[in-house]
């Protein structure tokens, strides 16, 4: 599997947990009872497995080897993934500082939800760019020589930056929400 392979695998558990998000802001918005550890754990699937570990990846690594291979970092499609990516951050604090306060401010639910519904809008479209414009171009300017660094370099970004089994918990985590969510 090549390192953007695994970037798109990837990409399928984030979209997964963007949906069990969608699906949590819907009950919000309409009054239903929903579980606080399900916020608490979808803040941190999405702080550690999509942020930390596969924005980490593609900052750290894919774009650094694009950038080598004559791609602006400052303009372009990196620099736009890249806002995107602070963006996304900034999405994700709005639904935590929200959601820390349910129960005490009655604006609460309004942020988290406020949030939530931006955060899926701009990944979605994201993941999109990036699986279908992004992706393809560092295919065509990356070896394979290129790839199998990357990967290599992704297994050791998770072990050092991400910390060991953090990935399988967070997808532990995706499957256990994803169950009680339904």
């Amino acid at each position: 599997m090549t390192a953007t392979e695994q970037l798109r695998e990837e990409h399928e558990g984030i979209k997964l947990m963007l949906a069990i998000l969608g699906k949590f802001c819907d009950m919000l918005g309409a009054g239903e009872k929903v579980n606080p550890n399900h916020a608490e754990g979808m803040l941190e699937f999405f702080q550690v497995f999509a942020d930390k570990c596969h924005h980490g990846k593609e900052e750290n690594l894919l774009f650094k080897a694009m950038v080598d291979r004559g791609f602006p970092r400052q303009a372009g499609p990196i620099a736009v993934m890249l806002h995107e990516h602070e963006t996304g951050r900034a999405f994700i604090r709005g639904i935590a500082e929200a959601a820390a306060a349910l129960g005490t401010d009655p604006g609460a639910v309004r942020r988290v939800v406020e949030n939530g519904r931006g955060y899926i809008e701009l990944l979605r479209g994201h993941i999109h760019k990036e699986n279908n414009i992004l992706f393809p171009m560092a295919d065509n300017v990356l070896s394979a020589e290129d790839q199998e660094r990357l990967g290599e370099e992704f297994e050791r970004f998770e072990t050092e930056e991400t910390g060991h089994g953090v990935h399988e918990a967070m997808l532990k985590l995706l499957a256990e929400l994803k169950a009680g969510v339904q």
